[in-house]
């Protein structure tokens, strides 16, 4: 009992600063549990607002972290000409690209980048410095390098370098047709010509390429999705008929030392453009070296007082409204007339004249007495139907309306001064357009440059489109006579072709210098058809202010129209129309199914003609295709022609004899060009 007390007693005696250890100790524990417990409740806190508050966000900043998603450019549809001869096509290209993030040294990169690039100035490497310096996980370096430059940067084995597949636009016959066609972006985009208009059939449709970063910090890319293609275009152009037309374009403008020139080719018939020129021109693989004037097209932006070729619709307007007779006379013994306080001459001084020879010997006086028997409102109709103050063709973007006045306000001076073709603005395209709708009996057509449209092998036409009819074919037919006249005996006798009959008119104007018309400058103008009863070509030829002692369109585009024409005949191995001489078949052994075919020519100048195609035709028409190149030919077997010798496209020039192996059934030949 004793010793219970004593137990007691002891821990009774126990003093109170032997028990504050173990206070304190409970109070640390108790305050580090609630500290660990806020800790925790804290993070899982924390954590819930991370994972489900902002995941998406958390999400999109590791995604552009480690990822980058770059669009790649399809490859774009090719353009060829009417015979498929290629324009313009793509090319793979190499485009090097940096992840600056990992890169240590930007300085000592920039040097190496640029020393192993083509072209590198001091500039252009403090640029791709400047680049390598940014804090971003992606950068351009240098877009569609050549294959050697992207070869040695390679071989530099730079950490955060790397090189991406795009498409690089390339025309391999450089300047040709380049008004027609444009050109194309560094980011693979139309624009201007036919790259521009027809941008979204030709682009395709773009894929996406991903660029991404490992653990490793290391840069690799890969396709997601592949770009599609774009559609084939096909021109109207043909390819040689462009080469003569800017082949003489450009001899004229150097010979004449003048400013500039236009040539249009046309075909009347369909509304096909065949050739289309300017001077100056430029080369559209590296188009940002030439200037803005360089690379305007004339042709369709450009307007200019057109002069006497714009009688065309004056004297359409008159015999189509009855208004005058081919053989009514006209006083212009005068050699000028006084209308509005205004005096307007000839060129040279004439009697009494026809209304056909008012037309034939371009006469100012007769064409501003004829336009004042119209009136103004009866005129300016008839202009507008020809197409005049109005854009005529869906494939040129940007063409110019010109310039048409309101008939309410046209005086007497202004109605003179449109009926010999002064105070309207016209352009090339209207103006052959307008020739056109007289040689092919009185339509007008719309211009077009794209006669198809392939994608995935569904080949797509453009239609022949009629805007209206201008006038009836009884007066297309006798302006036709009075236009052939003008060549034969008028202003035009430069134009004359032998073996072909030729329409057309000349056109001279004084240029409008600030506010004043000169009398040094000029636009020197044909516009013509030919052959002009069963037209195959209208050709219009425009040159800006010719320096080379002439300067009329008579004596300046006359010739070229000549030049032009020629050749394009032979191309197209258009028969003679003026006493044609009928090919004669001889028979060269006695061997069945072979003879010869002696063909004669009158004059026949081989400069530039190529052998034509004459696979799948028949006898008769191969031999009548030949006609105008003076060949001898011999023919084995009889039908349709299954091969040739020479081969299509072989210079004229260099053939003297030619020979066709023929049979019975015709067969389908599939054009290598």
């Amino acid at each position: 009992m004793s010793r219970h007390n004593s137990n007691d007693d002891h821990y009774r005696s126990d003093p109170p600063e032997g028990r504050s250890w173990r206070y304190k100790i409970r109070k640390r524990l108790l305050v580090a549990a609630i500290v660990f417990g806020l800790w925790a409740v804290g993070i899982q806190a924390r954590l819930v607002y991370l994972q489900v508050f902002q995941h998406a966000e958390l999400v999109a900043h590791a995604d552009r972290q480690q990822n980058r998603s770059i669009t790649s450019h399809p490859k774009r549809g090719e353009i060829l000409d009417r015979n498929s001869r290629v324009l313009a096509y793509s090319v793979d290209a190499n485009t090097i690209y940096a992840v600056p993030t990992e890169i240590d040294n930007p300085e000592e990169t920039a040097l190496k980048l640029c020393n192993a690039l083509d072209e590198c100035s001091s500039k252009l490497r403090d640029v791709i410095e400047t680049r390598l310096r940014k804090p971003r996980l992606f950068e351009y370096v240098q877009r569609q390098v050549s294959q050697s430059a992207a070869r040695r940067v390679e071989a530099l084995e730079l950490v955060g370098v790397g090189f991406l597949k795009e498409n690089r636009r390339y025309y391999p016959n450089k300047n040709l047709a380049a008004h027609l066609l444009g050109y194309v972006g560094i980011d693979n985009q139309g624009l201007s010509g036919i790259e521009f208009t027809y941008d979204s059939e030709i682009s395709g449709r773009p894929g996406k390429t991903l660029i991404q970063i490992d653990a490793r910090r290391l840069a690799f890319s890969r396709i997601e999705r592949p770009p599609t293609a774009g559609a084939t275009i096909e021109l109207t152009i043909d390819k040689y008929l462009q080469h003569i037309a800017e082949r003489e374009l450009l001899l004229a403008v150097q010979e004449q030392g003048a400013d500039s020139g236009t040539v249009i080719v046309f075909e009347p018939n369909t509304g096909e453009v065949l050739a289309l020129a300017n001077q100056p021109s430029f080369n559209p693989n590296t188009f940002t070296e030439s200037s803005e004037l360089a690379r305007r097209n004339r042709a369709v932006q450009d307007a200019y007082e057109p002069g006497s070729t714009f009688k065309i619709v004056t004297a359409s307007a008159a015999l189509e409204e009855r208004m005058v007779v081919r053989e009514e006379l006209f006083d212009v013994s005068a050699g000028a007339i006084k209308v509005g306080g205004s005096l307007a001459t000839d060129m040279h001084t004439y009697d009494v004249l026809s209304f056909e020879d008012v037309i034939v010997k371009s006469s100012n006086v007769g064409a501003i007495k004829v336009g004042l028997r119209l009136g103004s409102e009866r005129l300016s109709r008839y202009v507008r139907r020809f197409g005049f103050g109005q854009t005529l063709s869906r494939d040129f973007h940007g063409e110019s309306s010109g310039i048409v006045g309101n008939p309410a306000d046209l005086d007497e001076r202004g109605l003179a001064s449109l009926a010999m073709g002064y105070q309207v603005a016209v352009t090339p395209l209207q103006m052959v357009t307008a020739a056109s709708a007289v040689a092919n009996g009185g339509e007008l057509l719309e211009p077009k440059i794209v006669r198809a449209v392939v994608r995935d092998g569904i080949r797509v036409e453009t239609p022949r489109r009629v805007i209206r009819r201008v006038i009836s074919e009884e007066t297309a037919s006798e302006l036709t006579s009075i236009m052939e006249h003008v060549v034969n005996r008028g202003t035009a006798r430069g134009a004359q072709i032998s073996g072909y009959t030729v329409a057309g008119k000349t056109g001279t104007t004084e240029k409008l210098i600030d506010g004043q018309y000169s009398d040094i400058d000029h636009y020197a103008s044909f516009v013509g058809f030919v052959p002009s009863q069963e037209p195959v070509l209208s050709i219009l030829v425009i040159i800006d202010t010719p320096r080379g002692g002439q300067y009329t369109g008579g004596a300046v585009a006359a010739p070229i129209f000549k030049r032009i024409a020629e050749a394009s005949l032979r191309h197209l191995a258009v028969p003679p129309t003026v006493n044609p001489i009928s090919p004669m078949l001889v028979l060269q052994s006695t061997k069945p199914r072979e003879s010869t075919v002696l063909i004669s020519s009158q004059d026949v100048d081989y400069d530039g003609g190529l052998m034509p195609d004459l696979r799948g035709m028949s006898a008769r028409k191969a031999i009548n295709t030949l006609g105008p190149f003076g060949l001898s030919l011999s023919l084995k077997g009889s039908g349709f022609v299954v091969s040739q010798k020479p081969d299509p496209g072989i210079a004229i020039s260099q053939v003297v004899e030619a020979s066709l192996s023929l049979e019975r059934k015709p067969v389908m030949i599939k054009d290598t060009n």
